[in-house]
């Protein structure tokens, strides 16, 4: 085959073409440290690294969600734990109020206190996140939930709660609404309650209320009932048999069906007290409950056996809102434990990842360095081998 000058020169061209475009990689290569940029310039590497970074891209949201629900969980831990400290100053001051010896200018003192507690618990349990969301709403972050009405507050949040995916097959409640915090709580000793008839003339104070035998309580309601001042019945309202019935002693523990109920104090005939199965009340029930109290104060001995018997369901009640507080408090404890401890796997899984992938697509520096120099030397060779070449002819030496 003939080689003209004119093959000769496309051949150059091609092969200055094919230096600049290495050259040109090589440059892009430096410049983004990567090894490649397109998968056609390492499939199988291309293919793997794909892969991966889905892994990492889901691993990272992942995270996303347990840092999201961990700010969430951690501004409800703060709140729960200022509830709390509130409804141990408002048990003081019932404990207070109970000695029998408060002025009903003290008692109208410690009714204002309370409400003023009753307005921080309110604002407590309105609590908004960093986005203006009410933490306790539910579903409906953006509504408001509590509002004081004249018997405690109304509830207009859900009872939704949030489930946040924090790893694949792992998930997490980012919250727990109003209503399972405030409102499902048990009153009395959680088990039942008693309180005073309020037609009672004698002074019976109720005292202590506990469970003796779990399994012999049947659930039903009853009615202690003093047929005399030292003598009491107990009927089961619900099935209106009589359980028990003996002589009455002051500060003695009056029992039945795995129950005791102690009263002090000397009833009178025909007073009685209602025994029923603890039932759900709110907090800003317990609280309006015990502020009212507070207000009618005591202006006679039956206004004080009253007052102290208000007082002393109250206080029970407050009881059961701390224990509730407190089981709240754990389980969200317990979550941010769990979201703390796939944190930190996931930020490994990221790591390792990472490390795969720039092992596959990083760039040696030092090798690019040394191929662009060694590219460049190969160009500046083949131009300057060009030029030489297109200067010889023939017509040259011909004089």
């Amino acid at each position: 085959m003939r080689v003209t000058q004119s093959l000769e020169q496309t051949q150059f061209i091609a092969q200055i073409d094919a230096l600049e475009s290495n050259i040109s990689t090589t440059q892009n290569q430096i410049s983004s440290g990567l090894a490649f940029t397109t998968p056609a310039q390492d499939p199988a590497a291309a293919g793997r690294v794909d892969n991966y970074n889905q892994v990492l891209a889901q691993s990272q949201q992942y995270s996303a969600n347990a840092n999201a629900a961990q700010s969430g969980l951690n501004t409800e831990g703060t709140a729960l734990a200022q509830v709390t400290s509130q409804l141990q100053s408002l048990r003081d001051l019932a404990l207070e109020a109970n000695s029998g010896t408060e002025s009903s200018q003290n008692l109208a003192a410690i009714a204002t206190q309370a409400q003023q507690i009753q307005q921080s618990l309110l604002s407590l349990a309105n609590t908004q996140d960093g986005n203006g969301n009410y933490i306790f709403a539910g579903f409906d972050a953006t509504t408001q939930p509590f509002a004081l009405t004249a018997t405690g507050a109304s509830y207009s949040g859900d009872q939704g709660q949030l489930q946040v995916q924090i790893a694949a097959g792992q998930t997490v409640a980012a919250g727990d609404n109003g209503d399972a915090v405030f409102n499902q709580i048990k009153n009395g000793n959680g088990t039942f309650s008693v309180a005073a008839n309020s037609a009672n003339t004698g002074s019976g104070i109720i005292g202590a209320t506990t469970v003796s035998d779990p399994a012999s309580y049947p659930g039903d309601s009853y009615s202690i009932q003093f047929t005399a001042a030292d003598t009491y019945q107990v009927t089961d309202t619900t099935t209106n048999a009589v359980v028990t019935s003996g002589a009455y002693t002051s500060g003695q523990a009056i029992a039945f069906d795995g129950l005791q109920v102690t009263l002090s104090g000397q009833p009178a005939t025909g007073d009685s007290f209602a025994v029923s199965p603890s039932t759900n009340q709110s907090m800003f029930t317990t609280v309006q409950n015990l502020v009212t109290a507070l207000q009618a104060g005591a202006s006679s001995p039956a206004g004080q056996t009253a007052l102290s018997n208000s007082i002393a369901g109250s206080i029970n009640d407050l009881n059961q809102a701390l224990t509730q507080m407190s089981t709240v408090q754990a389980g969200v404890g317990g979550r941010l434990d769990a979201i703390t401890t796939q944190l930190s796997v996931a930020t490994s899984q990221q790591t390792q990842l990472q490390q795969s992938i720039a092992s596959l697509q990083g760039l040696n520096y030092a090798s690019a360095i040394t191929s662009l120099e060694t590219q460049n030397t190969t160009l500046s060779a083949a131009m300057q081998a060009f030029s030489i070449t297109q200067g010889l002819s023939l017509f040259k030496y011909i004089s």
